[in-house]
């Protein structure tokens, strides 16, 4: 049973290349280019009512010193004022709006690419910080764009009314335009890596306190506070730098330029003095000239604009790393009708920075049966699972169901066929309800779904039932598990991977959710710890180092020694004995693990299954009984 060659082929095809750089500010910059266009005729339209009023200002006063009527021009400057007021405000009117849109498109791009990639390729991306503060910068873009291109218009429109007025005086101001565009190269240069660096850092501590708060009651049983204290706190030295590298950088165009400007219009108002004393100029030209000069020195706000397009870039740049992730590829092939979940691994290798974790494994679930795979920590455990419901891909080999190739599945047909419970269940939505339902979903089948992972006996105990308010709602370890497979058991599936979804419930609990998974059709793979589990499995699946070491009945796996010492178990005793315990008094005890089914739980059998004689376990004539030696 393969895929067929064409859509295998498809699946492997080789992957699209990455977006290139900055397409991201681009797109942004385009879906904001309306309320930018707006923005930037704006403030084209004040710069204008900006260079006009000194013009205005000037002839207005040599009417009044004339004592003639200056009644028009005095309304012409009334009105210039009030446009640069108006335009002031739609100005930051619709930059505060486009932001904010902005904004919220760039974070659904960045958490659509988030959730598309496969989980190894967002490891360590730092999602929290570029959804919020990058974000925010980056929704700036299209409204800073604007502003960084309009920014010029006042202060040429100022030195060319110097020009207009007096030549001179224009000639005295042109002299420090270089240095000025010197000032403003140095900013864009060298702001732009600081703030870099100092948005990875911002980052990188928001990683380590995410982690931090998410384990707080260890660090508090520990005793550990101080220690995580400067561990999360480490990465302030490397802001400190880069703030301090940002600040001296932007300090140092601001100084500069702050010096030169007045020294422009000291000099300005200089020429003007003596072309008036001269006769050349009137007094209303002197003040248009000390007008122009302010306007003209405005080049000095440029610094302010281009400032504000860097930190847009660079937070674009943040978010960008997000959603240029590659997704996960999916085919459109859905699985043949009637298949009973038959899982098969042919090869499967998975290396991780030049380390194999997994290890040409190669094993079949027969449709229908119970798997647990079991192994010491750091085995490979739930990367196996991963791989087996396309939670990521191996870098070698298949994984079929029902024959077919999971990376030839249409992403809907994946995630129908296949239902993951975790140790750690993340819950999402306003209420239990939504949190177990993830979409719509009949009431009678919730409650099902709670009644078989056995959370109706807490949920029906809260003030609202499940549609209690996550936050109103606590719940402990076990709780949460339970809550994780009633959301896996809302659904029928054709494979079922339970990734220690079990380890945090109690005995009788562990007891009923079994039973509940002997009634749930399709194939099921579980990660277990527990003897008990292993034991009640049609087959087991003991991987060590990557590699399967065995596969069998619990039965004749339990003869090899390196077996039981799995479960903790010593060298002797019978297939199916528990570990040695150690009693409050600190007696070392044997305690006997019951292993034989329970009527109650499985009380019908197929009729080509069979029973071992010796154990009570329920096999699978398919699964494999080889006796799983060790290598």
């Amino acid at each position: 049973m393969t895929a067929a060659p064409a859509d295998a082929a498809r699946a492997r095809a080789t992957p699209a290349p990455p977006p290139a750089e900055g397409r991201l500010l681009r797109e942004a910059v385009r879906r904001g280019r309306g309320p930018a266009a707006l923005v930037l005729a704006a403030t084209a339209l004040g710069a204008a009512a900006a260079v006009t009023l000194p013009l205005a200002l000037g002839r207005a006063v040599d009417l009044l010193i004339a004592r003639a009527d200056a009644g028009s021009w005095v309304l012409l400057c009334t009105a210039l004022i009030a446009t640069e007021v108006a335009t002031d405000a739609l100005v930051a009117r619709t930059g505060g709006r486009t932001g904010a849109a902005t904004t919220a498109w760039l974070r659904r791009r960045a958490l659509a690419g988030f959730l598309a990639a496969p989980p190894a390729a967002t490891t360590g991306t730092g999602l929290p910080t570029r959804l919020t503060a990058n974000a925010l910068d980056a929704g700036t873009a299209p409204v800073a764009a604007a502003t960084a291109a309009a920014a010029g218009l006042a202060p040429l429109g100022g030195l060319a009314g110097l020009f207009l007025v007096d030549p001179w005086a224009g000639a005295a101001f042109v002299c420090g335009v270089p240095l000025l565009l010197l000032i403003l190269r140095a900013l864009l240069r060298d702001g732009r890596a600081a703030l870099t660096m100092y948005q990875e850092e911002q980052g990188r501590m928001a990683r380590l306190l995410t982690g931090a708060l998410s384990g707080a009651a260890t660090i508090a049983a520990a005793g550990t506070v101080r220690a995580e204290e400067r561990r999360v706190l480490a990465p302030l030295a490397g802001m400190r730098a880069a703030g301090e590298r940002t600040w001296r950088v932007q300090g140092r165009a601001a100084g500069l330029s702050g010096a030169l400007m007045p020294l422009l219009v000291a000099a300005v108002l200089a020429v003007g003095g003596v072309r008036l004393v001269a006769g050349h100029l009137t007094p209303g030209d002197l003040l248009a000239l000390s007008r122009y000069a302010v306007l003209a020195a405005g080049a000095g706000a440029l610094a302010g604009a281009l400032n504000g397009w860097v930190r847009a870039k660079a937070g674009t740049a943040r978010v960008e790393t997000v959603t240029a992730l590659p997704p996960t590829p999916h085919g459109t092939r859905d699985l043949p009708p009637h298949g009973d979940g038959t899982l098969a691994l042919h090869g499967v290798h998975v290396t991780r920075d030049g380390v194999p974790l997994l290890d040409s494994v190669t094993l079949t679930l027969p449709g229908g049966t119970t798997t647990a795979l079991v192994g010491p920590s750091g085995s490979g455990k739930s990367l196996l699972a991963a791989v087996a419901g396309r939670l990521t891909d191996p870098d070698q080999g298949t994984v079929l169901l029902d024959g077919t190739d999971l990376r030839t599945l249409s992403a809907d047909a994946l995630r129908h066929a296949v239902a993951y419970a975790f140790e750690r269940p993340a819950l999402f939505g306003a209420t239990i309800a939504d949190a177990v339902a993830c979409g719509p979903l009949p009431e009678p089948e919730l409650r099902r779904a709670l009644r078989r992972a056995a959370a109706d006996t807490f949920t029906d105990r809260l003030p609202h039932g499940p549609r209690t308010p996550l936050p109103e709602a606590p719940l402990s370890g076990g709780e949460l598990q339970r809550l994780g497979l009633a959301r896996a058991f809302t659904r029928p599936t054709r494979l079922l991977i339970l990734d220690d979804a079990t380890s945090s419930l109690d005995t009788v609990t562990a007891h009923l959710v079994a039973r509940a998974l002997t009634d749930t059709p399709g194939t099921r793979l579980t990660i277990t710890h527990r003897l008990t589990t292993a034991a009640q499995s049609d087959q087991v699946v003991w991987l060590d180092g990557g590699r399967i070491r065995g596969t069998g009945p619990h039965s004749v796996l339990w003869r090899d020694p390196a077996y039981r010492a799995v479960f903790g178990a010593g060298a002797g005793g019978d297939a199916g004995a528990g570990a040695d315990t150690v009693t409050d008094t600190g007696a070392r005890r044997r305690s006997d693990v019951r292993t034989d089914v329970s009527n109650d739980v499985r009380t019908e059998l197929p009729a080509d299954m069979r029973t071992d004689l010796h154990t009570g376990i329920r096999t699978d004539p398919r699964v494999d009984t080889g006796t799983g030696a060790a290598e």
